[in-house]
């Protein structure tokens, strides 16, 4: 790397942590640990928030609305986390810039704990009215800006130091978080909700996993800062050029492949709230069937989820990863389709419900698996840092940020089919990304 880019690691902030950490050596299984830990802490946040605005957020914030209205409200906070998030990646950029990633990080997730913790002890409409719900949208802004700073290269390390025939394998690893992140979530409320009454759990009951949110961050924090804090770990991370580069400079240089990146996963990350924070909805307003024993029901689908992308990580060790994620979207293609003709699959039979959830997060680890950096070696070494992050910010802003609020919104108005739709535009759109950029590729 040149000398006019060369940004040290780190600051006279992150001096004393190095100097602890100076002879501990960082062996990949610990920077795939503490990739593992970090995603689920963030997913935890993110899901914790997701059920809460199925289950809580509508009667507590907006009671003066019918549930429906009050749902889709909440969905619209919901996305206000996936707009802020590539703001929050900018800001975090320059404080890693001048400060290092240790201070970054900490910043970031004592921020998205934080604001997921202050959201427990936010009063209800009743007690604070329309403050409450600013207030509420506020401290999703705080989420979705934390989840931007909270990048930390080791998923972009960890795949360019795998073995020439072991990519795959290890570039499903950080996507092990997710599953692990919803199980977590969904248990938690699944449990309230067994043993608490209506009443207790709208007062209290839901509020404790919200709390529960700041002790797993602090947790994924020491995890991810013994490795940063490292001294091999800072010289890995030069070696590899992996350094926060400015954002215009990335977008002009590699800006299409930035917009690609963006799109290939769209047929995962539509499918991804789909089957996590819509089906919740679903039920929760339009059938009798229990929201705890349902959540339980998608617990196993989570757990179906982390086996189908251990196989993702085989599969594209054999076929090549965009093939892998090629053949996922296609398979994604077939269910949104089978989806728009027999709508009834997700209707009000309890074991068509349970077969969509159970079939969707089998095919969303399958397709989740490899679609973080599938097409950011086309960055460069020296691009990829920020680049990796701004693709999967747009990602998420484009495919799962809006897609509870679109496919409740148009289900409660045109039919469940309109679901499968919407999830077949994400298909489209990934295989088309897919061939654009192969065709790219070979021009270049």
């Amino acid at each position: 790397m040149s000398a006019e880019y060369a940004v040290p690691s780190s600051t006279s902030l992150e001096r004393d942590a190095h100097q602890i950490s100076s002879d501990h050596k960082v062996a990949p299984g610990e920077i795939a640990i503490g990739v593992v830990i970090g995603r689920a802490a963030e997913y935890f946040d993110f899901f914790v928030y997701g059920i809460a605005s199925v289950l809580i957020f509508p009667g507590v914030f907006f009671p003066f609305a019918d549930p429906l209205t009050g749902t889709l409200y909440a969905f619209a906070i919901f996305a206000l986390a996936f707009i802020a998030r590539p703001i929050g990646s900018v800001l975090f950029m320059e404080i890693d810039r001048r400060h290092g990633r240790g201070v970054k990080l900490t910043i970031a997730l004592f921020l998205l704990g934080g604001s997921t913790m202050a959201i427990s002890f936010l009063p209800n409409y009743q007690h604070l009215g329309a403050v409450s719900i600013w207030l509420l949208a506020a401290f999703r802004i705080g989420q979705g800006i934390a989840l931007g700073g909270a990048w930390d290269g080791l998923a972009s390390l960890l795949a360019l130091n795998a073995p020439e025939k072991q990519r795959g394998w290890y570039a499903m690893i950080p996507q092990l978080g997710a599953p692990v992140g919803f199980m977590l979530a969904s248990a938690l409320f699944a449990f309230f909700l067994a043993n608490l009454s209506t009443e207790d759990f709208l007062d209290w009951g839901w509020r404790y996993p919200f709390f529960v949110a700041f002790a797993i961050n602090v947790v994924a924090l020491f995890a991810r800062l013994r490795l940063v804090a490292t001294e091999e770990f800072s010289r890995m991370l030069e070696m590899d050029e992996l350094e926060p580069t400015p954002v215009l400079e990335v977008l002009r240089s590699h800006g299409r492949f930035v917009l690609i990146g963006a799109i290939v996963p769209l047929a995962s990350f539509a499918l991804f709230h789909l089957v996590t924070i819509f089906p919740i909805s679903w039920i929760h307003l339009f059938t009798s069937r229990s929201a705890g024993e349902f959540l339980l029901v998608q617990c196993a689908g989570a757990f179906l989820a982390a086996g189908t992308i251990v196989i993702s990580g085989l599969m594209a060790d054999r076929i090549g990863r965009r093939t892998q994620v090629g053949v996922a979207a296609a398979l994604i293609l077939l269910f949104a389709i089978a989806s728009i003709i027999a709508p009834i699959v997700f209707g009000d039979s309890e074991l068509g419900q349970t077969i969509y959830v159970l079939g969707g997060f089998a095919l969303l680890g399958l397709s989740y698996g490899q679609t973080s950096g599938a097409v950011t070696a086309n960055l460069g070494s020296r691009y990829r840092y920020t680049g990796a992050a701004l693709t999967s910010d747009l990602a998420w802003l484009v495919g799962a940020g809006f897609a509870p609020l679109v496919a409740l919104s148009v289900s409660s108005r045109f039919g469940l089919s309109w679901v499968g739709v919407y999830l077949l535009s994400g298909a489209v759109a990934t295989l088309c990304a897919l061939g654009f950029n192969r065709r790219e590729t070979a021009r270049l």
